[in-house]
């Protein structure tokens, strides 16, 4: 199979559903912004050591945003999403176990830190923003699709996901400065 098709030359692209719409378009926009953060998770992924309990978190996450993607790539009440895994709490309480887990070992935030530390840290700070910037386009989709009908509770919680995930990686960032011996960088007025 080629990889290129030519079908997205004039600035449409197919969705799973098979409905096309613009490259532009704020859902073609939302799975593109968590294709973009399972990048950069893979990259933070590649800075940590191989037996690192993190970089397994992040492997599992990064299996997760594909079935992110994959959810937001489909029309919500199309017969479709019968083909796609069923998105339930688990993978956010997973986030929600690490979360706790890290925040065991870090000193208290009372104040607000700059995004940075250590190379991890900072790519940590980085795939969070971009999840946030995720998660901004899916409440776009949810705010713009309110026509009476509610779709599936998959659609959701990927939502709660991204939440969390953004949670997730913030504190990641301070737990890897953490573990390499480095100081939160506060911010100084």
């Amino acid at each position: 199979m080629k990889i290129y098709t030519g079908s997205g030359d004039r600035g449409k692209t197919s969705l799973f559903s098979g409905e096309r719409l613009s490259k532009n378009n704020v859902r073609i926009e939302a799975y593109g912004d968590v294709d973009e953060l399972n990048s950069y998770l893979g990259v933070l992924a590649a800075t940590l050591g191989p037996d690192s309990d993190s970089r397994a978190e992040l492997l599992a996450i990064q299996s997760m945003l594909l079935q992110t993607g994959a959810w937001l790539a489909t029309t919500p009440l199309s017969s479709s999403t019968a083909a796609l895994d069923v998105f339930n709490e688990e993978p956010i309480r997973a986030l929600e176990s690490a979360i706790d887990r890290m925040e065991q070992t870090l000193t208290p935030l009372n104040e607000f830190i700059l995004p940075g530390g250590q190379m991890a840290a900072a790519l940590a700070h980085v795939a969070r923003t971009v999840c946030r910037r995720a998660e901004r386009h899916v409440v776009a989709i949810s705010d713009a699709g309110r026509d009476g009908q509610q779709p599936p509770e998959s659609y959701r919680l990927l939502l709660v996901y991204l939440n969390r995930l953004s949670d997730y990686l913030f504190v990641l960032a301070r737990y890897c400065n953490h573990i390499a011996g480095e100081k939160d960088l506060v911010w100084k007025r």
